[in-house]
């Protein structure tokens, strides 16, 4: 989606946004809650997706939840016996559509007493707010990550550079404009009425760079195969039903595991699929915050469709 595409100009494409916004937010504070030592990542999530569809939302991509080092992308394989421990700074990012309509939410839990902790986690969240306080019809994305990186800077600690923020639109979770975590000289977008923009400032006591480590759990198609060799029919039926958003292997359901395996590494040995692999810093002492709103800008301001 290009950035002269506004996904809300419509009041009905609105009323989708901010339902989606609702079920969102309510997700996220039953995940936060859910998220003790002890408690298995698989299992919160998967309640959390259950939540989703009670409520009558779409999974807009897998719930996922990543810690300490770990910033994002982590996404429980079926299984997983991964579980939360005491120290843990856990970060919950939850995706909601309404009919193809898309917000994206996040927050960390600290499960500890370190002070320095409870005040990266206070880090994020404040780069968030000032985001929302600067944002606006008009105001450059410039403007708005100068906000995120003085208000991050300003608690003692630095934004991660490389991950930003994004639009979002109908069955898109990603799209511009990106919303980085400091100013970036060479982007000239500006917030117009209609954009739909998902800000995550990511706080951290590390240098401030994620790179890709691990196994990939969240694929995404990029275009349909010529031919369906070594892809199981079932398999492909199941990827299309996601209308191209974000998918990861529990999203398939109970297929069987050697044919999803077998159609996702065909899929994505001929460029079909691509792969999220988890980011995280290379240095697992170093630890990251997050915090995460949807915002649906107006003519006169903007609204926070997940706070």
């Amino acid at each position: 989606m290009r950035v002269t595409e506004l996904p809300a100009l419509s009041q009905e494409a609105r009323e989708r946004f901010r339902a989606a916004g609702r079920i969102a937010k309510a997700a996220r504070e039953m995940a936060v809650k859910r998220i003790q030592p002890g408690a298995r990542l698989e299992e919160v999530l998967l309640e959390v997706e259950d939540f989703i569809r009670a409520q009558g939302g779409g999974i807009a991509f897998p719930a996922q939840s990543s810690r300490n080092h770990v910033a994002a992308h982590y996404c429980p394989r079926p299984g997983d016996p991964l579980r939360y421990e005491a120290e843990d700074v856990a970060k919950v990012d939850i995706g909601v559509e309404i009919e193809g309509f898309v917000a994206d939410t996040a927050q960390t839990v600290y499960l500890g007493q370190d002070p320095r902790y409870h005040q990266m986690v206070a880090a994020s969240a404040a780069g968030l707010q000032a985001a929302i306080a600067a944002a606006g019809p008009g105001v450059a994305i410039q403007t708005i990550s100068a906000a995120i990186q003085k208000a991050i800077l300003a608690h003692g600690f630095r934004p991660v550079w490389n991950l930003t923020g994004h639009g979002v639109g109908r069955w898109t979770v990603h799209c511009a404009p990106a919303v980085p975590a400091h100013p970036d000289p060479d982007q000239d977008d500006v917030l117009r009425p209609g954009m739909v923009v998902a800000i995550e400032p990511f706080a951290t006591d590390g240098k401030g760079h994620v790179h890709e480590t691990g196994r990939s759990e969240i694929f995404m198609v990029e275009r349909e195969p010529r031919k369906m060799k070594d892809v199981d029919p079932a398999v492909w039926a199941a990827i299309v039903a996601m209308k191209g958003l974000p998918f990861a292997r529990r999203s398939l359901g109970p297929l069987p595991s050697a044919a999803i395996e077998t159609s996702l590494a065909r899929l994505l040995r001929i460029g079909c699929i691509m792969e999220f692999a988890p980011l995280a810093d290379p240095d697992p002492k170093v630890r990251i915050a997050q915090t995460e709103h949807t915002l649906l800008v107006t003519e006169t301001g903007v609204e926070v469709i997940t706070g």
